[in-house]
C-alpha cells in the first residue's frame, strides 16, 4: 500500500511543526505540505497531491467551513479532517454535515489523530465517543442538545457569518448568491433558533464558543 500524503492548514507555526514531527514518524503516512491560510491551503490543493488534509476552522482569511464546501466542490477524493480547538459539541455534527471525513480536537493525543487519518483514508469517518452519541440522537433538537443543532450546513455557515457582524450584502457576496437567498436563510435560521436579531445570534455564537 502506497502511504497516505498529509497536509495540513493551520495558522500557527508551532502547531504546523508539531504535526509534521507526528506525520513523519508513521512509516505508513508521508508529509504533503502545508499552509497557513485558506486560500493557501486551495492552491496546495492544485499543486500538490493529497490523500488527506488536517484543517483548522480558525484560519486569519477564510472560515474553514468555507474552506471545508471548496474542497468538497473541486477536490473530492481529498478526505478532511477537522482539527479544532473548538468544543465538539458545537462543531462536530456541523462539519460532518458539511462534508468533514471527522473532526479531531487539539486536546487528542498522537496516537487519537493517526487513527483518525487511517480511518478517514479508508473512506469512512472518525468520530469520537462523543460525536457518536450526538448522531445517534440525530441532532435535531433533543434535550440537552445545543440550540444550533437544528440548522442545516448551509444554515450553519450563514449563522456563523452573521454572528460575525457581516451584513446580509456581504455574506451574499463572499458566497456568490443573491442579497434576496441570504435575506430567506436569515429569515429561517432566526425561526428554527427563536430569535429576533442579528444581536442576539452573535450573544449565542459568544456564550456558546462558536465564534471564530
Amino acid at each position: 500500500m502506497p502511504a497516505t500524503r498529509v497536509a495540513v492548514v493551520d495558522d500557527h507555526q508551532l502547531v504546523r511543526i508539531g504535526l509534521r514531527q507526528i506525520i513523519e514518524a508513521q512509516a505508513d503516512f508521508v508529509w504533503a505540505g502545508e499552509a497557513k491560510t485558506g486560500r493557501e491551503a486551495l492552491t496546495l490543493l492544485r499543486a500538490t497531491g493529497c490523500d488527506v488534509l488536517l484543517l483548522d476552522l480558525s484560519l486569519p482569511d477564510m472560515s474553514g467551513l468555507d474552506v471545508l464546501r471548496q474542497i468538497k466542490s473541486h477536490h473530492e477524493s481529498v478526505a478532511t479532517l477537522v482539527l479544532s480547538a473548538y468544543p465538539e459539541s458545537q462543531y462536530g455534527m456541523n462539519v460532518l454535515r458539511a462534508g468533514a471525513s471527522g473532526f479531531v480536537s487539539k486536546s487528542a493525543d498522537d496516537g487519537e489523530l493517526c487513527r483518525a487519518i487511517r480511518a478517514s483514508v479508508r473512506g469512512g469517518r472518525y468520530v469520537s465517543p462523543e460525536l457518536a452519541g450526538m448522531l445517534v440522537s440525530g441532532m435535531q433538537g433533543a434535550p440537552g442538545e445545543p440550540r444550533h443543532s437544528v440548522l442545516s450546513e448551509r444554515e450553519f455557515q450563514i449563522f456563523c457569518k452573521l454572528a460575525e457582524g457581516r451584513s446580509v450584502s456581504e455574506i451574499a457576496a463572499g458566497l456568490f448568491l443573491s442579497v434576496k437567498t441570504i435575506s430567506t436563510y436569515r429569515t429561517r435560521i432566526l425561526e428554527k433558533m427563536g430569535m429576533k436579531t442579528n444581536a442576539d445570534i452573535t450573544y449565542y455564537a459568544i456564550k456558546n464558543n462558536l465564534m471564530q
